[in-house]
């Protein structure tokens, strides 16, 4: 039996048990079974089926916000705007957008040469994908990509975080009462250490991995042996660039909500602000100022914006990294305080503004992953995108100002998967929106178009126009001068027919006479004749 503790109390909100790995092969066996039927339905059938959830997930709202609240300490608002709210606008979306782009498409030819060819791209669910889902987004991470996957003709295998298995039950119980086919998705619960090989051995299709990129990296090398296909999104340490012009009382709202929302457990959330050396001192004033505003406590709906961590590890580990940056010289310039008496049987960490942080500390160059925000001076331009991009993690960041021109082209120059312009972090909740890093931060991309096709295999179906034709022109036997018609072709379509050899010595030769060049030309093209008649 698995306890999984309540972050705010410290006590017992809910006991488990894991799963054995035979009822894990069952179940991948069971969803196996019931993906062949399932694919073969039409997108509107698929669509029906699964229109119904949205009317389910509203039915149950309160229960997802409290129960979402329970295991990870966020708070109310955070788990009804972030992700239910998003759950039922993606729901709406993807079931939409897969009949608009997975539907068969013709190709269109690239050369004369293959005149007799026409070709269709087909987009083929993979099978049985398995989700390995975190705790921070108990809901909306794993409801994106399990609606990506069926939508797309897949069934679901879903591993939750252990401490958010409330949340998987709830899950599990949505997906049934919308009276989905057997066996369409089921979740299950294992050990995180040992999820990624349960899988592969277990025979999965296909695994979607959010998580931390030290996992990452452990399910890509068991993966690698058995070329299982593997999506990662991975951690970030978001970096926010605040420029001359910038609004600022918006870039400090927006700094405070992405900074600090979820306590920081997001990992498209800011965790270093780069701002100009003019606006600095203002930036920072008014950061302190209305930094003060916020209310830490627990998120039991009395109005607190900020609530715990949601696990002991992770309170250590944000400790650890502020620590590690204060005796390599950062300052704090701001630490709030921690609702009395919970501090010890909680996992409550104060908001924390760090100054002065060496470019090497953790705090700097991993994923904090809490309420701390790392605020530095920049100079200029150049050094601002030069210092944003001074990471091994490219997941997201954002810029501030008010000039259309540096907001065309200065996010092209950071090395994120996602950039914001005067907003930051909440682009995931777009589900038309691609979401996935550079660097460490992963290789895959999930949401919108781009995740449907994360979750499909493409296939190219090439048929003949003319099968009653005897042979291709390239098939056997070979005669003494198909060569010098095929170079014909070549010269034909690569643009030379009839024009001077202005290559090596010829290169300084004038341009051959017109009739030359309509003699070479008329050859070429009745060496494509000769070509064209080896059909027959």
């Amino acid at each position: 039996m698995v306890k999984i503790i309540n972050p705010v109390t410290g006590g017992t909100v809910a006991e488990t048990v894991y799963d054995t790995l035979e009822t894990l092969k069952e179940a991948v066996s069971k969803a196996g079974a019931a993906q062949g039927k399932w694919q073969k339905l039409s997108f509107k059938e698929r669509g029906l089926h699964l229109s119904r959830i949205r009317s389910v997930i509203v039915k149950h709202a309160d229960e997802l916000t409290s129960t979402i609240s329970s295991v990870t300490g966020k708070s109310g608002i955070d788990a009804i705007t972030t992700e239910i709210l998003s759950a039922v606008i993606a729901s709406r979306y993807y079931i939409k957008l897969a009949k608009r782009v997975l539907k068969p498409e013709k190709v269109r030819r690239s050369s004369i040469f293959f005149f007799n060819k026409k070709a269709y791209v087909y987009h083929e669910p993979y099978g049985v994908i398995g989700i390995i889902s975190p705790w921070n987004y108990p809901f909306i991470i794993p409801f994106h990509e399990i609606m990506m996957a069926l939508t797309a003709g897949n069934t679901v295998i879903l591993k939750v975080a252990t401490q958010s298995q409330p949340v998987g039950k709830l899950i599990q119980t949505i997906f049934d009462e919308a009276d989905l086919p057997a066996n369409i998705i089921r979740v299950v619960n294992l050990p995180g250490k040992i999820t990624g090989k349960a899988f592969i051995d277990a025979g999965i299709d296909k695994i979607l991995f959010t998580g931390s990129t030290e996992t990452g990296r452990e399910i890509a090398a068991l993966a690698g042996k058995n070329l299982v296909p593997v999506s990662f999104e991975l951690g970030g340490s978001d970096a926010m660039i605040i420029l001359p012009d910038a609004n600022l009382k918006r870039a400090v709202n927006g700094a405070l909500w992405a900074g600090l929302s979820n306590s920081g457990q997001s990992c498209g959330g800011v965790e270093r602000i780069y701002a100009a050396d003019s606006v600095y001192d203002k930036f920072k004033e008014l950061l302190l100022e209305n930094v003060k505003k916020i209310r830490i406590g627990p998120t039991d709906g009395s109005g607190t914006e900020i609530g715990p961590l949601t696990t002991e590890k992770q309170k250590e580990k944000v400790s650890g990294h502020v620590e590690d940056a204060v005796r390599k010289g950062a300052r704090v310039i701001y630490r709030s305080g921690v609702p009395p008496g919970k501090n010890s049987s909680g996992f409550f960490y104060p908001v924390t503004i760090l100054e002065n942080v060496p470019a090497d500390a953790p705090v700097m160059q991993e994923e904090t992953f809490g309420p701390v925000i790392v605020l530095e001076r920049v100079k200029d331009e150049s050094e601002i995108v030069r210092k944003a991009n001074d990471s091994p993690l490219g997941l997201t960041s954002s810029l501030w100002t008010s000039s259309r021109k540096k907001a065309s082209y200065l996010p092209r120059l950071l090395e994120t998967g996602v950039v914001s312009v005067n907003d930051h972090l909440m682009s995931h909740g777009m589900p038309e929106t691609p979401w996935g890093g550079y660097k460490d931060s992963g290789h895959s991309i999930t949401h919108g178009k781009w995740g449907l096709y994360e979750v499909t295999r493409v296939k190219v179906v090439v048929h003949e126009k003319f099968p009653w034709t005897q042979r291709d022109p390239w098939w056997y036997p070979h005669d003494k001068g198909l060569y010098k018609k095929f170079k014909s072709v070549l010269f034909l379509l690569g643009g030379q027919a009839g024009r001077g050899d202005r290559t090596g010595r010829e290169g300084n030769k004038k341009k051959a006479g017109i009739f030359k060049r309509i003699s070479r030309f008329t050859g070429a093209v009745m060496d494509m004749f000769k070509i064209i008649l080896r059909f027959f």
